[in-house]
């Protein structure tokens, strides 16, 4: 749950919908595709017992608009520049998860002036391997069969089918990345937010994977303060994407859980809070 009513606030004659909360240093938190602010509901409380927090739905997400137009990870930053424009915030930590990681990743390179800090988490950008779901998005017809994956009848039916094999004792507890995804999947069923999941993906996946790359701009992270944090089971984008950072920015600092999914965040969170509050905090010596 929000720790308070959204925020919103009118860009370019849309509405943007946030969450505000808490006094101190400036943390934006970004989510991923399908998300929203809830994707980051355990940590929201905690961090804002030291830290002004703001955790937009972006554009196509959430309660915010669903405007037919640009989804491109420029346009995304573009939209945290503007916030931060109206929120008086001139700088702030930023923590990006999956797409939300290109996203901040690309505000980084824009706007390198707004940036003091950056985590990434299960980010996007960093490797061309994804899941089958976000590539199967690409192709002609996918707006046909979202609104059938996401429709109540099918999610009954299985929600059905797991209780009856729990009751025969079989282990079908999701975990927690695993219900997240499940309840996203629900966002699609609704046109709008289904046409912008779809220009957003499709902005960044093709066929082979992702289509677009941070790599250009790894030498980046020799001074920006950078934590990855990522999950050691994620189907959907694979852990190793850190590897391919730490190999070329050695003093990144890198934790993977190996416990969790796409989204060590609800999947970890007293662990995903220590790490990130440890990170945060510019007296522990983690600039490296």
């Amino acid at each position: 749950m929000s720790p308070r009513k959204l925020e919103s606030l009118v860009l370019h004659n849309d509405v943007l919908k946030f969450v505000d909360v808490g006094e101190g240093p400036p943390v934006v938190l970004v989510h991923g595709l399908l998300g929203s602010h809830q994707s980051w509901a355990p940590q929201l409380r905690r961090l804002a017992k030291k830290h002004r927090v703001v955790a937009p739905d972006l554009f196509g997400h959430g309660q915010s608009d669903k405007p037919s137009g640009d989804y491109s990870l420029s346009a995304h930053a573009a939209t945290l520049r503007d916030l931060m424009d109206n929120l008086g915030i001139s700088s702030a930590a930023f923590v990006g998860h999956s797409l939300g990681g290109g996203i901040v990743m690309q505000l980084s390179y824009l706007f390198p002036e707004r940036v003091d800090r950056l985590c990434l988490v299960s980010s996007g950008g960093l490797g061309p391997e994804v899941s089958l779901f976000l590539k199967a998005a690409t192709l002609p017809g996918s707006e046909l069969v979202l609104p059938v994956l996401a429709s109540d009848r099918l999610r009954r039916t299985t929600e059905n089918i797991l209780k009856q094999l729990g009751r025969l004792g079989l282990p079908v507890q999701p975990s927690r990345s695993a219900a997240e995804t499940w309840r996203s999947l629900e966002t699609v069923s609704d046109r709008s937010s289904r046409a912008a999941f779809l220009a957003s993906t499709r902005a960044v996946v093709g066929l082979r994977g992702q289509t677009v790359s941070a790599k250009q701009h790894f030498s980046k992270f020799e001074s920006l303060p950078s934590l990855l944090v990522w999950g050691g089971r994620d189907r959907m984008i694979p852990a190793s994407h850190a590897e391919n950072l730490r190999r070329v920015v050695p003093h990144s600092r890198v934790e993977i859980f190996p416990r969790a999914g796409h989204f060590p965040q609800l999947d970890e969170p007293e662990l995903f809070f220590r790490v990130l509050d440890q990170f945060l905090d510019p007296a522990s010596g983690s600039d490296r």
